[in-house]
Parts: structure tokens; C-alpha cells; sequence
């Protein structure tokens, strides 16, 4: 991401006339970023593509709110983890069997999926993050893979610094666990 003129695209955003063809820039300039974010929460290609196109909408029907405050990356960013969130939570089965069962599969799936170019260890992190709950797994992800301060965090799941440190402390903690237990 940052190839683009920020300054110049929100101009053009703004604008009536020019918002389709600067939205379509601006799809092009993010969509393989925040597809590769998207898909470290919901691991599957389909998923991803999905929780993409319901970020590119949403940011759509709000472009016009689109205050400038924020780096229109981060505004992305920010819709991106929510809709990714969103996702998580949406397809929580209540039957803990199923989800015990889906969380040891990602491994192997992951291992399966032709999109995937990691080894075992990556995979059996990816499952080890798949057992977080969302907000841990959305401040390692974050933390971990994006090397993203707790400021930034902050900004975009709005939750306190502190928290956001206890979260990540907790996630690195189970991670542990799960990796030593099943190595």
C-alpha cells in the first residue's frame, strides 16, 4: 500500500464526477493487501474473497462520510478487520464439537488449499490464531504479522492500549500452549 496519492485520490473521491473512477483506483491500489489481511482471519481463498468484496461495499456506501482524519489505508484497514470480525462471528457454530473439530482441521486445510505457500509450522500457527477469540486474534494478527504499535491498534478496534497489550500477552500465551501441545 502507498503508491497512491492519498491527497489527490480523497480530492477525487469527493468529487461526484470523478468518485466512481477514483473508487476503482483505489480498489486496485488495495485489494491484494487487504485480501492477504482478510485472509490471516478467515483462512480460506472463498472467505477472504467475500469479507474483500463486503469491505470494497461498505467503503462505498460510506466514501462520502470518509472524513479524511485518517489515512484512507487505515479507514480500509479498519472496515477490512470489522468486516473480518464480522465474519468470525457470523459463522460461530454453537456446537463446541464442530468447533474444536473445524479449529484442529485448519492445519490440514491450509495444507490442501492451493492458495497457501507456507509449511507445517505456518499452518499449525494458523490454527493455533484460529482457537483465539476474535479480538485476541485480531491484536496478535496485528501485532505479530503487521508489527503494528498499540496507538495504531487503538485507533482501529478502539480499545484501550492497555487492554490491547494484556490481549496480545494472553494470544502469545495460548499460542504457546496449543503449538507445544500439538507439535
Amino acid at each position: 500500500m502507498g503508491q497512491i496519492d492519498e491527497e489527490k485520490l480523497l480530492e477525487q473521491l469527493a468529487n461526484p464526477n470523478q468518485r466512481q473512477k477514483a473508487f476503482a483506483l483505489l480498489v486496485n491500489e488495495y485489494s491484494k493487501p487487504l485480501y492477504w489481511k482478510i485472509r490471516s482471519f478467515v483462512l480460506t481463498h472463498d472467505d477472504a474473497d467475500d469479507v474483500l468484496q463486503n469491505t470494497f461495499l461498505k467503503a462505498w456506501k460510506n466514501i462520502a462520510e470518509f472524513q479524511g482524519k485518517s489515512k484512507i489505508s487505515t479507514w480500509l484497514y479498519r472496515i477490512a478487520i470489522n468486516e473480518s470480525l464480522d465474519f468470525l462471528r457470523r459463522n460461530k457454530t454453537t456446537n463446541k464439537a464442530n468447533i474444536d473439530e473445524e479449529q484442529s482441521g485448519v492445519a490440514q486445510r491450509l495444507m490442501s488449499d492451493e492458495y497457501f505457500d507456507g509449511d507445517r509450522g505456518q499452518a499449525l500457527l494458523q490454527e493455533a490464531i484460529a482457537t483465539l477469540p476474535e479480538v485476541q486474534r485480531a491484536v496478535f494478527i496485528m501485532r505479530y504479522y503487521d508489527e503494528k504499535k498499540y496507538s495504531e491498534m487503538h485507533q482501529i478496534l478502539g480499545t484501550s492500549e492497555g487492554a490491547l497489550k494484556a490481549s496480545y500477552h494472553i494470544a502469545v500465551q495460548k499460542i504457546t500452549e496449543y503449538i507445544k501441545k500439538y507439535q
